[in-house]
């Protein structure tokens, strides 16, 4: 049976899919019986008491599916699954808790530990950025450190609508999915597979739920940046090793994981500078996110998503199609695009303050 579903490994997404379905109710009875749930305040839209481990039943399907079906490669990601189990406590704690950003920080820069220390994904090259290509071991540890730390927290804060991390997630599991599985890399496409099957359950409860509804929390955010990390990592490191004439090879490797992930990335950046700017502190938290712009500007929360999503695959796009390119120029493109969609996003709210206050001056 594993042989037949390492035919067609897409059947275990719908494993994957299954579990979550089935474990779905139990882990929203659960929070709701031990209270594990946020109440209404003033950054959420939402009423009443929504569960938010929605992460616990994406960490069970998930692992649990992978772990079925890729027993065999279990000693080479063992202490990938260590730092996984590891970042999922940590966004657990958080949830319940609520912890420090300093704490948060340093909680998961200990579960890096595992992947970066342990596993030894990490990155090791740059691609000739700044015209250096290997790097030395401690830049090499420092890199992947930082980058760990600013994709988990990127899609941590992009995850303030309903299916907007989740739906985000799943377009990026599927395009890791498929590179995998074409380059060779079958436990690293399985992976991404089993993880596509655990966010549907999640995105659909979240997104078409109504009375049991359920939000991801950072058990879920913190495990979809760790996983979304280590693809990164592996898609850059095989790129540095695979023949330039291999098909499917991308000289412009890191600039293509940048368009990938550019969304949460691009906006982790905008709202950081933002705050900064304004003498706040990029960790305080405020309602200037590229969701909370649309919804501002008269959107609800699922033609927000479907927004951001497309826009996600038109970076997507722009990375494939430009993956030999020059790496600034990719990246440059990509932001460039990103920054004339917020502009016209800024102009479009300003229009409508300015129709409003005509309208209470009539």
């Amino acid at each position: 049976m594993i042989q037949f579903f390492d035919q067609y490994p897409f059947l275990m997404g719908l494993i994957s899919f299954l579990l979550g379905l089935a474990a779905m109710p139990v882990v929203i009875r659960i929070a709701k019986k031990k209270h594990f749930v946020v109440r209404p305040n003033k950054r959420m839209s939402h009423t009443g008491e929504i569960p938010n481990i929605g992460g616990i039943d994406i960490f069970f399907s998930f692992i649990l599916t992978f772990l079925i079906f890729e027993f065999n490669s279990l000693q080479q990601s063992q202490f990938l699954l260590i730092g996984v189990f590891a970042i999922v406590m940590v966004g657990f704690v958080d949830d319940l808790l609520v912890l420090s950003p300093l704490s948060k920080l340093l909680c998961e820069m200990l579960s890096g530990i595992a992947l970066i220390g342990f596993a030894d994904i990490r990155l090791t090259n740059l691609h000739g950025l700044f015209g250096w290509t290997e790097m030395g071991i401690i830049p090499s540890y420092l890199l992947s450190f930082f980058v760990l730390i600013a994709i988990i927290n990127a899609i941590n804060l992009i995850d303030g609508v309903d299916g907007l991390a989740s739906g985000l997630g799943i377009i990026y599991c599927l395009f890791f999915a498929i590179y995998f599985a074409f380059i060779g890399e079958s436990a690293w496409s399985s992976l991404a597979i089993c993880m596509i099957g655990s966010l549907a359950v999640f995105f659909g409860y979240n997104v078409f739920g109504s009375r049991n509804k359920i939000f991801m929390g950072d058990s879920g955010s913190l495990l979809l940046g760790y996983l979304m990390t280590a693809f990164v990592f592996r898609f850059c490191e095989w790129n540095v090793t695979c023949p330039a004439t291999h098909p499917w090879h991308m000289s412009a490797a890191p600039a293509v994981a940048i368009c990938v992930l550019s969304v949460p990335i691009f906006d982790t950046i905008r709202v950081s500078l933002t705050r900064i700017r304004h003498h706040h502190s990029p960790f305080l938290p405020d309602k200037n996110h590229i969701h909370h712009l649309l919804l501002r500007l008269g959107l609800n929360h699922v033609q927000t998503t479907m927004v951001l999503l497309s826009v996600s695959l038109l970076c997507i796009g722009l990375g494939i199609v430009g993956r030999n390119w020059n790496m600034w120029l990719l990246v440059g493109v990509d932001f460039l695009f990103l920054t004339s969609l917020t502009i016209l996003l800024w102009r479009l709210l300003d229009r409508k303050a300015a129709l409003k206050k005509t309208e209470q001056h009539a």
